[in-house]
């Protein structure tokens, strides 16, 4: 027997998927931060030069976790979408894209990668338009949420760029000018 479910079943299922999903990324992203010793009080970031278009250090955290709430629900709105054609490569390209969203900071502030982290913010920025186009076709309201991330990461990726400009000694992708010691 088939039926549609009521609006308010499919209110509580988004919610319950939404207080799975909101943490969860939420958490990643933070955990990936903290890992790789991200942001000022590094000592290799405090010591390039920053671009002029960098914005307060307060900035990101903010705007990242905001970030990280909205993809949260746009996943739980797919994820409470059941039934619903193209659900599954939606997913899949949304969980695609965070993990490549949390490999840079490992790969700029751990690995001090400029260039490494520069494509990883194209190649973030390709698979959110991939996720944005799949989750449209699941539900649009999803897909507008992801707007503001595809838009930071473009400046994410401007602002990579400029780092690798501004500081290509410090660019471990190409070596780097200070000798490094190793103790056996």
């Amino acid at each position: 027997m088939n039926y549609l479910a009521s609006t308010g079943q499919l209110r509580a299922s988004l919610l319950r998927w939404a207080l799975f999903t909101i943490p969860l990324i939420v958490a990643l992203g933070f955990l990936s931060g903290q890992a790789a010793g991200s942001g000022p009080g590094n000592p290799w970031f405090d010591d390039l030069v920053k671009p002029s278009i960098y914005p307060p250090p307060a900035a990101f955290g903010i705007v990242w976790s905001v970030l990280y709430l909205l993809m949260g629900l746009a996943l739980a709105m797919i994820l409470s979408a059941r039934g619903a054609q193209g659900r599954g490569p939606a997913v899949a390209a949304c969980v695609v894209q965070l993990a490549i969203n949390l490999a840079w900071s490992p790969a700029f502030f751990a690995l001090h990668q400029i260039t490494v982290a520069f494509w990883i913010t194209v190649a973030m920025a390709v698979m959110i338009v991939v996720t944005i186009v799949l989750f449209w076709r699941v539900r649009p309201v999803a897909a507008m949420l992801l707007v503001p991330y595809l838009a930071w990461v473009c400046f994410a990726s401007v602002l990579t760029y400029e780092f690798g400009r501004l500081n290509p000694d410090a660019d471990g992708a190409f070596g780097s000018s200070r000798p490094v010691r190793v103790e056996i």
